[in-house]
Order: structure tokens, then C-alpha cells, then sequence
């Protein structure tokens, strides 16, 4: 199993909006490293909701449902389907996880802007622990 960590503007689509829908079309993705970190998903793998602009906080846990396929909107691009698994207790925001000497290498820490990134099991579970407190 991977993790991920995939950031959404909540005015646009936020973890709120995936526990209505119950499932999406993560698409929508115009960047090739991003979209290269699609293309490696599994289904199984778990992702780190990241609610980015004024938040800038994990907020909840889903789960990738279906593998990488077209991106409805260009064929070029990927999309992968996911569903939400747990809202976190607490938001983990972006400066918390700065804070921490133990994610110092973490991808978000080192480029926040990438919008999939992966996450390291030992890094995953210091965030779900930070939210979980």
C-alpha cells in the first residue's frame, strides 16, 4: 500500500463535499509530476485530504477506489476515483507540520504547490497522529 496526500480549495471541492457525494472523480490534475503520481495509485492505497488556501490543513483520510483512467475533461491528463474514510479530529495545519523535525523531508514541506504528492508510511501516521490527539 502507497499514501498520498492530495490538496483541493475548499471553495471549490471540499472533504465536506466528498462525505455528501460519498465518492469522486479526482480530476482536474494539469500538472505532469502530479499526474505521474496518479498514474501510480492503486486501489487500496490512502490519501491525506489537504484542504490548501486559507486552511492549509489535512483534514481527513480517504481511500483510492479506481486505479488511474482519463480524466474525463482532456484524455490527456488522469483522474483516479476516491471515497472518504475519516475526517481527521482536528485539522493539521500546514505549520504544525513544519514544526515537526520529524517530517522535515515530508514533499509537502519541501513543495507545497504540488497538488498529489506521495507520503512515506512513517510520515502518514505522524499526521494521522497529530490529528488524532
Amino acid at each position: 500500500m502507497k499514501y498520498w496526500l492530495m490538496k483541493t480549495e475548499p471553495s471549490t471541492f471540499s472533504w465536506d463535499d466528498l462525505v455528501r457525494d460519498k465518492k469522486t472523480v479526482w480530476d482536474g490534475v494539469r500538472n505532469y509530476q502530479a499526474r505521474n503520481n496518479l498514474k501510480e495509485m492503486k486501489k487500496g492505497d490512502m490519501a491525506l485530504i489537504y484542504h490548501s488556501m486559507d486552511d492549509k490543513s489535512v483534514i481527513g483520510i480517504a481511500q483510492i477506489t479506481r486505479e488511474h483512467f482519463a480524466d474525463p475533461k482532456d484524455a490527456v491528463w488522469e483522474a483516479v476515483e476516491i471515497k472518504p474514510l475519516k475526517k481527521l479530529k482536528e485539522p493539521v495545519n500546514l505549520a504544525d507540520i513544519k514544526k515537526d523535525k520529524r517530517l522535515s523531508n515530508m514533499v509537502l514541506v519541501k513543495n507545497s504547490r504540488l497538488s498529489v504528492q506521495p507520503v512515506k508510511p512513517e510520515e502518514f501516521d505522524i499526521v494521522i497522529g497529530m490529528g488524532e490527539k
